[in-house]
Order: C-alpha cells, then sequence, then structure tokens
C-alpha cells in the first residue's frame, strides 16, 4: 500500500482549482497508508499480486495507458447506454446525433477518454473503425429467465 510519487502539476492542471481541496483532503477515519494510491505503477503494485490472468492484466494496462489521463494511474471512461436497459430518450433527446453509435465514440476520442463503455451493438458497429483508437468495455446484459438470478447457468449471446 505504499504511495508513488506522481508528476503533481499534470493532475494539479486537470483538477484546476479544486486541486488543493482535493488533494489535500484529510480523512481522520482511514489511515492514508491504508489506501491504494493511483500511479503510474498502479497495475504492478496493485494488481500483479492478484489472480486476475495475463490477458486481463494486459488489457487493464491498455486502459491506463490510453488518453488524457495516460500514465497517471486514474482513468476516465465515457460510460453510454444507448436505451437496451433503459430509454435512452431522456439522455440524447437534446442531442439526437448521439443515438449515432459512431458521435459517441467520437466523443471520447476526441475527449482523451482512457476507454468507452457501451453495449455489444454500439461498440461492435464501429470496432472495425475505432478499436485500434480506443479501449471498449463491452456491457453485457444479462437478463434472462433464469429462476435465481445469481444462477451460474447465465449465458451471454450476441443477436
Amino acid at each position: 500500500m505504499a504511495t508513488t510519487s506522481v508528476t503533481g502539476s499534470k493532475i494539479e492542471t486537470y483538477l484546476g482549482a479544486k486541486a488543493d481541496s482535493l488533494l489535500g483532503f484529510k480523512s481522520p477515519k482511514i489511515p492514508k497508508e491504508r489506501l491504494h494510491l493511483p500511479g503510474p505503477d498502479f497495475i504492478d503494485r496493485i494488481w500483479t499480486i492478484s489472480d486476475r490472468n495475463v490477458r486481463v492484466l494486459a488489457n487493464l494496462q491498455r486502459l491506463f495507458r490510453h488518453g488524457r489521463l495516460d500514465g497517471t494511474g486514474y482513468l476516465s471512461i465515457l460510460p453510454v447506454d444507448q436505451g437496451i436497459e433503459h430509454s435512452a430518450g431522456a439522455s440524447f433527446a437534446k442531442n439526437p446525433d448521439y443515438f449515432d453509435g459512431e458521435n459517441i465514440v467520437k466523443l471520447a476520442v476526441e475527449g482523451g477518454c482512457n476507454a468507452v463503455a457501451s453495449t455489444l451493438g454500439v461498440l461492435g458497429s464501429v470496432a472495425r473503425k475505432y478499436a485500434a483508437q480506443i479501449p471498449f468495455i463491452v456491457n453485457l446484459i444479462t437478463t434472462n429467465c433464469s429462476p435465481s438470478p445469481t444462477s451460474s447457468t447465465r449465458s451471454f449471446s450476441a443477436l
């Protein structure tokens, strides 16, 4: 649970006027030595001692090494649900261009996000064009007719 030194000026620039209050926050209940602080070595320091397989670790590293927060240990992920679980009308009514999955991914790329998270359909529709430009996180919905929501018989399918 060691801390690492991160180029403070880069993070402070992103945090702007709130940098002092956010970075200087003190919690009397949790000693700072118990925190896993972000840093350029976050994956090596925290995750490599876990039981995650090598491909999972490589994908985590890819997330942390992409976008405008590359190398800071922080992540900026654009999560977008296009109405599979919930109606997208409320989210996109004022900006109907974002009913188009490509515009969602373009927004994440232009915004310097570490990744974009959406449904298989949205990401699959633009994967050949954008997968090399930004990591994708796929939201797999596991709704089925199983009597037990914790059942191990859940299955994923792409329709």
